[in-house]
């Protein structure tokens, strides 16, 4: 990142701002305002562009580092976890395996203390969801491990963004929001976009047209209570309806592709990977993209004081617009998911 700014002093109006993939040019201050992005930005410590630290080094965050690693859209990814050794085991084992990859990254095991100049802080902690057992069940032992997270986190400014991955995910990006307390657009849940995934290939599978000539959206809790607004979903430039698919199967097999993984397997960690390379690209090369993500929702869709899985535009401010889609009154079913979640929260609070 590039920054010019007045002489004299620390701090005075930025002239000019621009992101890159390569420069890693900071400054030191507080916060400044850009007239070209209308944005602020922090710049209490140096912050690397393109280091991003991912803390939990278990099947899922060793696995985002993994997918993080051969994308090549990190320059530096280190990997922290209150097992230290499994954290410098795995970032020995990802390192390896950068030797064959096109772009070079530095992987690295190190501590809470990296968050304070990282771009993007990805937070997968908690333990594997086990079979037969809902993500809102993982809820209070989810809670106590945010909890001691927190408590280490709190000496540190984090200057960058914050994606969570942890179970339940709503919720828990709810939790680290607020005990971050930092704004809406900067603490965000991956949400429905592992959903919107197994969306995107059962759909392909019952249409028989290519996953990249699909769009659709999978929304609401990233849970047994999502949601498809059918209504919005194109296959090959055509409405849902063009196709003989039933929507119920699709729905089931959406929300069933997770447990079935667990059932075989005891873990979920490919998706989810590849998912969240998906979403730190969109951050750190400010790509503008539109997916699915956990937000916390002030209106829209008509729900207050909730994350909720919904379509964003993101970019490198995190969070930069929340798209609402037009949803017809069957469609409306998401408030009922929200209300859910909103009671889950209240107990867990008391």
């Amino acid at each position: 990142m590039k920054i010019f700014m007045k002489q004299g002093g620390t701090a005075g109006e930025v002239l000019e701002f621009y992101p890159s993939l390569t420069d890693r040019e900071y400054l030191s201050g507080t916060f400044f305002y850009s007239s070209l992005t209308s944005t602020k930005l922090y710049c209490g410590k140096t912050m690397k562009m393109r280091k991003v630290v991912i803390i939990g080094a278990g099947h899922v965050g060793s696995h985002c580092g993994y997918a993080l690693a051969h994308s090549g859209i990190a320059g530096e990814i280190v990997l922290v976890d209150v097992d230290k050794d499994k954290a410098h085991a795995q970032a020995l084992d990802i390192a390896d395996s950068v030797s064959f990859c096109e772009r070079e990254t530095v992987v690295r095991d190190g501590d809470y203390k990296d968050c304070e100049d990282a771009a993007l802080v990805v937070v997968a902690i908690g333990e594997a969801r086990k079979p037969g057992q809902t993500r809102l069940d993982m809820l209070g032992r989810s809670v106590e491990m945010l909890k001691e997270l927190l408590e280490q986190l709190k000496p540190y400014k984090i200057p960058g963004i914050v994606v969570t991955i942890t179970n339940p995910a709503d919720i828990v990006a709810d939790y680290v929001r607020k005990g971050l307390g930092l704004e809406r657009n900067r603490v965000f849940g991956t949400g429905t976009l592992l959903d919107t995934a197994r969306l995107i290939r059962t759909l392909s599978e019952e249409s028989g047209v290519g996953r990249r000539s699909i769009q659709a959206y999978s929304l609401g809790e990233h849970g047994d209570s999502s949601m498809i607004p059918f209504s919005s979903v194109t296959i090959g430039g055509l409405p849902f309806d063009a196709y003989d698919i039933s929507k119920e199967k699709v729905l089931e097999a959406t929300r069933q592709i997770g447990m079935t993984i667990i059932e075989g397997k005891k873990s979920t960690e490919f998706g989810i990977g590849r998912a969240l390379t998906e979403m730190a690209a969109c951050i750190l090369r400010d790509e503008k993209k539109i997916m699915p993500a956990s937000v916390l929702l002030q209106g829209e869709y008509g729900q207050h004081d909730v994350h909720c899985g919904v379509p964003c535009l993101i970019g490198k401010n995190g969070i930069e617009k929340i798209i609402e889609l037009p949803l017809t009154e069957e469609e409306q079913e998401m408030d009922q998911a929200e209300q859910a979640l909103k009671a889950t929260l209240g107990r867990e609070q008391r």
